[in-house]
């Protein structure tokens, strides 16, 4: 179980942070890591691709995925973020959908000459359940981690 404060410190560095590393696996069994910007509501992330994206395709043939989101730091005590596993989603519904669309183009404005999300054909956007996280808070200590579980 998840407490307030341990939540709140999770969503203030996705809240903090532009970027994410996905790992997906591919068809051929080999992992697949790349970066993507993401928004997130409280532990939603919802991140988007194009829908002949390679990590797409990987997704389609497995959900589970694992993610990282790392804070800038100057100096290794200050090291702060997390490693998370779970599931990617697929938005389907058109509220969602809309919905997503408007945090990603609050947090990232430049995004409206890439993607039109009153469309969203060419676009897919992808909803990430979380049920394991391990928080990294190197200022507690050189390599600190705290692991929860969210299932």
């Amino acid at each position: 179980m998840l407490s307030v404060i341990d939540t709140k410190r999770i969503v203030a560095i996705l809240d903090a942070a532009d970027d994410l590393t996905i790992a997906t696996v591919r068809a051929d069994g080999y992992p697949q890591a790349t970066t993507v910007s993401f928004v997130n509501e409280g532990l939603k992330i919802y991140f988007g691709t194009g829908a002949q994206a390679q990590k797409a395709k990987n997704i389609a043939l497995s959900d589970k995925v694992s993610v990282t989101v790392n804070l800038p730091y100057s100096k290794w005590d200050e090291i702060k973020g997390l490693s998370l596993a779970g599931h990617a989603r697929r938005v389907v519904t058109p509220d969602e959908f809309r919905r997503v669309g408007e945090l990603m183009l609050t947090k990232f404005p430049q995004i409206s000459q890439y993607a039109d999300f009153s469309k969203g054909a060419e676009l897919t956007l992808f909803r990430i359940d979380i049920e394991v996280v391990s928080l990294l808070d190197y200022a507690q200590g050189f390599g600190h981690t705290e692991a929860f579980d969210l299932r």
